[in-house]
């Protein structure tokens, strides 16, 4: 369904995810280039949010216009239980057959959050 009302928030959403990847690139090269050992952690830790948001994104912005309220309400629920289960999925994961270090994989997880939450300021 391509309707043009959700285009203005898919544009926005594909520079955040954007921004996402650009800050999950910049955060393996400084984990690559300061202490190799937590690198997998930074990977698994900024796939962990980029892949379940853009998922979200993408379900988000389906639906738009008033006459289809009930559909973009519904979206919106399942989005983010899709998110939220994919995250603990990837979570667990990571923490159980990468065996990733905590610290670095929700440090990486976080730092991507907060990069998403700027992003959307400065892009606004």
């Amino acid at each position: 369904m391509n309707n043009g009302l959700a285009s203005t928030g898919r544009v926005l959403a594909l520079k955040g995810i954007v921004v996402q990847i650009f800050t999950s690139l910049l955060l393996c090269i400084l984990a690559l280039v300061f202490n190799t050992s937590i690198l997998y952690a930074v990977l698994l830790g900024c796939i962990s949010f980029v892949i379940p948001h853009s998922i979200f994104a993408y379900w988000v912005f389906r639906y738009a216009g008033a006459t289809k309220n009930n559909l973009v309400a519904q979206s919106l629920s399942q989005g983010m239980k899709i998110k939220l289960i994919l995250t603990s999925v990837l979570f667990i994961v990571a923490f159980s057959q990468f065996n990733a270090h905590p610290l670095p994989l929700l440090g990486a997880y976080a730092t991507i959050m907060v990069s998403q939450w700027l992003a959307m300021f400065v892009l606004k």
